[in-house]
């Protein structure tokens, strides 16, 4: 082989070693829960400026460990059920709408689907050494929404 071959071999391979290695370390870990509220949209009204934060945080703990399709559309309907129950029925709707087409484990940002994960991270029943993770870093019990 000569001196370019193997060069150009190594320039190449090189990359794609250290994306599976990078891939490869620490690839099942969770990272601490963290909740940015409810995301681009506003926790509350004018009035009540975090009426429905606390439905925001708690819909983030489920989209924080992530699981099945089935979980997420549960941690999506709870969400609007909470905004409802906060008194507003329609902002729930909205709120619904806006999850499940933002909240997809397909974008790479950190409010989707199972987003303590590293990503990409698809829709799935948790381990039982990933529900361990989820029990040893799981937060206090949010707080109940303002009524």
């Amino acid at each position: 082989m000569t001196k370019f071959l193997r060069n150009s071999l190594a320039a190449t391979m090189w990359p794609l070693l250290v994306c599976i290695y990078a891939a490869s370390v620490n690839a099942q870990d969770l990272t601490p829960f963290t909740s940015d509220g409810c995301s681009a949209f506003p926790d509350g009204t004018f009035t009540q400026e975090r009426l429905w934060l606390a439905c925001c945080e708690a819909h983030d703990l489920a989209y924080w460990q992530g699981g099945t399709y089935q979980q997420r559309l549960q941690a999506d309907e709870a969400l609007e059920a909470c905004v409802a129950q906060a008194g507003e029925p329609e902002v729930g709707l909205l709120m619904l709408a806006g999850v499940r087409v933002g909240g997809s484990p397909i974008f790479m940002t950190d409010y989707r689907w199972g987003y303590g994960w590293p990503y990409p991270r698809w829709y799935g029943e948790l381990t039982a050494a990933e529900q361990s993770q989820v029990k040893r870093l799981m937060p206090p019990s949010p707080s109940a929404p303002e009524l």
